[in-house]
């Protein structure tokens, strides 16, 4: 191993740098290295501090060419190299080398995330996000015997017992991507399923700090089949202004997907709904005051005066056939809202 740990700086051509470098490379996974021990074997390759961070378990390792650990902060990077494994990016590998790169670093890099990606897939269950389509749906699907659920979840990496939530997403952002931001620790799989993508994962980030661009229905953990039939129920009833819900926030609403599509559709406040709804201004003026019940809080939310948002209100009331201002209107509206949004899906 010494005598392949030459100093970057030291070889005398790129050409046979480069064979050295990929050579170094292929010893090391033939003595089957972890983690820790291919940073540190890099890091004394490289003459400089090399980092490796992987993305679904929030570990970073940070190596000195002395072999310890670096001290913190890190210094500025100086180059980088995604880890990619089965077409997806699960983290990255780093040098932090003061002063000009080496005309060797790209070439290091690049073997060494070729090594953590073999490393991390052979050390226990793939860490990808991704999982096989086929496997999560035995995982959710309430036809599955629990011995046949059992051995799902065991392929797919979560460990026997643990409680798991079902997320039900639509995004055009790619779906590893949503998995990991919400769920950034732990264990979680995404996978495409019918018209939607499911997320597993033990704990997701709460509603809020899910990203831009994402719809999601967020299941309770009662075992994997209830809470994904929790999710896509939720899913249905999420908006432009609540675009991420969990289920146990439905309450009683959550009967309204129970409601056959036909008789949602004939009620006459629903259909006044589909009225309007060509109309984005009505609909968002109808929403806002349905989602504060005050026409003080819902001009707020629409940057307008409260004199504008009782304006829009009297006539939009005129066209429903509801008395908006009224308690009792203002629930027949609220209802009518969230039965519409059912029919969209």
């Amino acid at each position: 191993m010494e005598a392949l740990s030459e100093r970057l700086s030291d070889l005398d051509s790129h050409v046979h740098g480069a064979i050295r470098v990929i050579a170094f490379y292929d010893t090391l996974m033939r003595r089957r290295v972890d983690v820790p021990a291919l940073a540190r074997s890099s890091a004394g390759l490289a003459a400089c501090v090399v980092g490796i961070g992987i993305h679904g378990t929030g570990r970073v390792v940070r190596i000195a060419p002395d072999g310890r650990e670096a001290p913190c902060p890190p210094q500025p990077t100086s180059s980088t190299a995604p880890i990619t494994l089965d077409e997806e990016e699960i983290g990255t590998v780093w040098l932090e080398r003061p002063g000009a790169p080496s005309p060797l670093d790209e070439v290091l890099l690049d073997r060494l995330a070729l090594a953590t990606a073999t490393v991390v897939e052979r050390y226990g269950p793939a860490r990808t996000t991704m999982a096989d389509p086929a496997l999560v749906e035995l995982v959710v699907s309430p036809d599955t015997d629990e011995a046949a659920r059992a051995r799902a979840l065991r392929l797919l990496g979560f460990p026997a017992g643990q409680p798991l939530r079902a997320v039900a997403v639509r995004t055009r952002l790619p779906l590893d991507k949503v998995g990991v931001l919400l769920c950034p620790t732990g264990p979680v799989k995404a996978a495409p399923l019918s018209d939607s993508g499911v997320i597993l994962a033990a704990t997701v980030v709460a509603p809020e700090r899910f990203p831009a661009g994402v719809r999601a229905g967020i299941g309770a953990v009662e075992g994997p089949a209830r809470s994904w039939e929790q999710a896509r129920t939720a899913l249905r009833f999420t908006s432009a202004r609540r675009p991420a819900l969990h289920y146990a926030e439905l309450g009683a609403l959550a009967l309204l997907a129970q409601v056959p599509q036909e008789a949602v559709r004939d009620n006459a406040d629903v259909a006044a709904i589909a009225d309007i709804s060509g109309n984005p201004e009505d609909l968002e003026t109808l929403d806002a005051y349905c989602a504060t019940g005050s026409l003080r809080r819902a001009a707020h939310l629409l940057h307008l005066h409260h004199s504008s948002v009782a304006g829009r209100l009297e006539r939009l009331g005129k066209a429903l056939g509801i008395e908006l201002t009224s308690p009792t209107g203002l629930l027949r509206a609220q209802f009518a809202l969230a039965a519409w949004r059912l029919l969209d899906g």
